[in-house]
């Protein structure tokens, strides 16, 4: 049975909803901006499971697989890489050596070692991971045009919040950095569905959600009063114009958002006890994972931590693989150390998905730069979850890490991976985009059956 939901109205995204986040303590006659962006989200709901979240740590510029989840030690030099494997705790499965704690708790964990979508351009292979669905190419005109919208947005149009005031897809610490970051957005969902983004750095002593604040001329009792009186305007404008018709109640969500403590518990990172603020390691890394089992536990149904940036090639500009992988592998893997036990720990691992991916892996022969290069034909996605069939790899790549041997997963395949956890039936599910026409949610990938039977 096909699900159809309503496009997101006539509104551009970028003119509407990536800065309105940025301005959401502004208030004026013309309405609250926060409210713009939380208006359109869908009428529907789906069949999904309310109480499950995902946590998506992306990686972007593309991480190297002989570094992390597939390395081949018996490689040749050109190949192997400066670093060795150390064993897991499921036999025979090894990782690389700067893993040791998710080497660890590899028994909790999945490794699909055979993904590809074959492009090594950061702009396809940005949109394809996050979306599902090629991208468009580097140089093409339309470079910077999202097709499809992100799957934490598709999640936040089906499932919506889950407490008042609470936003479904958040992104920490932002969005920015990395190299064609750009297709976390909700194209043709319109703003409701885009993520709120922090805008802030959770290891920063004096962090605090930007976009939470009040100006400072503003009190709740006169936030009160324009609410009120924007209710009224909007009362006026109903006849002439259907796409206010419902604003009113993004006008609630968005007072409940900026003045609610709900909200404001789940972003105060600074109540965590220091000792499990160490675990997760004093670093960018370390505390926006911990930021985002504070928002699952609130009940945030999709979180995004950008992690940046991966694009080791050794060139100008660029880290070379050795140096790369020494400034980023560790405190990536302290931090996904302890997400997995703190999740475990709260009884949360269960209901939610850790999923750690960037948009490709990158060439099994290292330049003459000391880096690797862009690679596309076999990369490594981790997922954890205590509700799927962990301790196991999924797929085989050759003995260089060059291509798959056996079990080809697509970009489809692991978003329908994260819907299927949401309760979501990523193939039934239809949305109309600003023409009108259905599109589907995923068109031909499949939940990977390895995982989830």
């Amino acid at each position: 049975m096909l699900t159809i939901f309503g496009g997101g109205g006539a509104r551009d995204c970028d003119g509407v909803t990536r800065r309105s986040f940025l301005r959401a303590g502004v208030l004026g006659l013309g309405g609250l901006s926060l409210a713009d962006l939380l208006r359109l989200r869908a009428s529907g709901a789906a069949s999904a499971d309310r109480q499950r979240s995902v946590i998506l740590l992306w990686l972007s510029g593309g991480p190297g697989h002989m570094e992390t989840w597939d390395p081949k030690p018996e490689a040749t030099e050109g190949f192997r890489g400066p670093f060795g494997a150390i064993p897991t705790s499921v036999p025979g499965v090894h990782f690389g050596e700067l893993l040791p704690e998710q080497a660890r708790l590899m028994d909790r964990l999945a490794v699909l070692r055979t993904v590809s979508h074959g492009t090594g351009d950061h702009t396809k292979g940005n949109h394809w991971m996050l979306t599902g669905f090629e991208g468009p190419a580097f140089n093409a005109a339309d470079n910077r045009v999202q097709r499809r919208p992100a799957m934490g947005s598709a999640v936040a149009r089906l499932l919506g919040e889950r407490r008042p005031g609470t936003p479904p897809y958040v992104a920490v610490p932002h969005l920015r950095g990395g190299t064609d970051n750009l297709f976390h957005y909700a194209a043709y969902l319109g703003g409701g569905a885009d993520p709120f983004v922090v805008e802030s750095d959770p290891n920063d002593p004096k962090f605090r959600v930007k976009n939470l604040q009040l100006p400072g001329e503003l009190s709740l009792d006169r936030l009160e009063d324009r609410r009120a009186l924007l209710r009224t305007i909007d009362g006026l404008k109903r006849g002439a114009d259907p796409i206010v018709a419902d604003l009113d109640a993004h006008y609630g969500r968005a007072f409940e958002m900026l003045s609610g403590r709900e909200v404001a518990g789940a972003f105060d990172i600074a109540s965590e006890p220091d000792e499990i603020r160490d675990r997760y390691g004093r670093h960018t890394f370390g505390q926006s994972a911990l930021m985002a089992r504070r928002l699952v536990e609130s009940g945030v149904p999709f979180v995004t931590v950008n992690c940046v940036p991966w694009d080791h090639h050794g060139t100008a500009g660029r880290l070379r693989t050795e140096e790369g992988a020494r400034q980023l592998i560790p405190p990536l893997d302290r931090a996904i150390g302890a997400l997995i036990d703190d999740l475990i720990a709260r009884g949360l691992y269960e209901s939610t998905l850790v999923v750690a991916m960037g948009e490709f892996g990158r060439t099994p022969r290292m330049n003459k730069e000391g880096g690797r290069d862009h690679w596309g034909k076999t990369f490594s996605v981790l997922m954890g979850c205590g509700s799927m069939r962990m301790g196991q790899v999924v797929g085989r790549s050759s003995d260089r890490g060059e291509y798959v041997v056996d079990r080809p997963i697509g970009p489809q395949d692991v978003a329908a991976t994260v819907y299927h956890h949401l309760g979501i039936d990523s193939r039934a599910v239809l949305f109309e985009d600003q023409t009108g026409r259905p599109i589907p949610l995923i068109e031909t990938g499949e939940p990977i059956r390895e995982l989830v039977g």
